[in-house]
Formats: structure tokens, C-alpha cells, sequence
């Protein structure tokens, strides 16, 4: 690779570092292609990313974010999994990783914070932004549908009784 792609290359991770939430560095070693491409697509599907990275470019790309503190776990083959929702990528290389052994999570980072395994783990378990939404969305409408059945419910015996007193005469 010439000096040309190498500093895109680190130009674009240092983006990508950036401009996350959420960096979870993992060690894949044996997946296959198809693997990957799978892994690719659930991540995009969660609305995050996942990138091969070499050692020594992402160590580059670090310098000067708020992940600066990773570059001690880039060894070995690397790859990182990144998202703007502080769940998302931790929970689809969560369940890639139970599901397959050659993907291992080695640490992570949220902002400023260093994230051990557990606590990537532990993060994972939790709700993605879409489901709070969801869950908000749904507190939010309950209340407005029992009000909505308590002022509908009235006006159906009113009109049940003049109906019946209608029928009698």
C-alpha cells in the first residue's frame, strides 16, 4: 500500500473515530469472507459500522480523539465495530461473538471512557435508542387512549339509553 492510501486510510478512521459514540475494538481471526459480509450487514442494519483495521493506522487514526486511550488493544488482527447510538455496536458483536468463536471483543470505549469486555457486554444487554423511543412512544399514547375510551365510553350509554327509550315507545 503506497503513503498515498495509507494516509486516506487514516484520514478516514480518524473520521470515523471522531465522530462515534461508541468503539468497540474485537479480534477476528479466521472469519471468512461470507462471515464478515454477514457481520457487515447486521451492524449496518443496527445503524452501525464495522471495519478491518491495520494496527498502525488506526493506532495513527487515534491520535487527537476521544479514543485515544484504544491504541494499547490494537494487536494482533483487529477490526473495530463503531456507532453514533452508545449501544448498538456493542450489542450486534455481542450476539455475532456467542454465536461465532472467531470473533472475540477485546475492549471498548464510550467517549473519554475505557470499556473492559464485561462492561461492553454489559452494555450490549441494554435497550438501543430506537427501542427507548418505542417504549417513550408508548407510555406517551397510553394515558391519551384511556382518555380518549373514558370520554367515548359516556357518550355510547348516553346513546345505548335513548336508544332503548326510543325502542319502548
Amino acid at each position: 500500500m503506497d503513503r498515498s492510501k495509507k494516509e486516506k486510510l487514516v484520514a478516514e478512521l480518524h473520521e470515523t473515530f471522531s465522530n462515534a459514540s461508541l468503539v468497540v475494538v474485537t479480534q477476528q481471526s479466521g472469519l471468512t469472507v461470507g462471515e464478515v459480509s454477514e457481520l457487515r450487514t447486521q451492524m449496518r442494519e443496527a445503524g452501525a459500522g464495522f471495519k478491518v483495521t491495520k494496527n498502525t493506522l488506526a493506532q495513527l487514526a487515534l491520535k487527537g480523539t476521544k479514543f485515544e486511550h484504544l491504541a494499547d488493544q490494537f494487536t494482533g488482527p483487529t477490526a473495530i465495530a463503531f456507532s453514533d447510538d452508545p449501544v448498538a455496536a456493542a450489542k450486534v458483536s455481542a450476539e455475532f461473538s456467542k454465536k461465532n468463536e472467531k470473533l472475540q471483543i477485546v475492549a471498548g470505549g464510550m467517549g473519554e471512557q475505557a470499556l473492559d469486555v464485561d462492561q461492553v457486554q454489559a452494555l450490549a444487554k441494554l435497550p438501543s435508542l430506537d427501542e427507548l423511543r418505542g417504549k417513550i412512544v408508548g407510555v406517551l399514547q397510553a394515558p391519551a387512549t384511556k382518555v380518549a375510551g373514558v370520554l367515548q365510553a359516556p357518550a355510547g350509554q348516553l346513546a345505548r339509553v335513548f336508544s332503548a327509550y326510543g325502542s319502548s315507545n
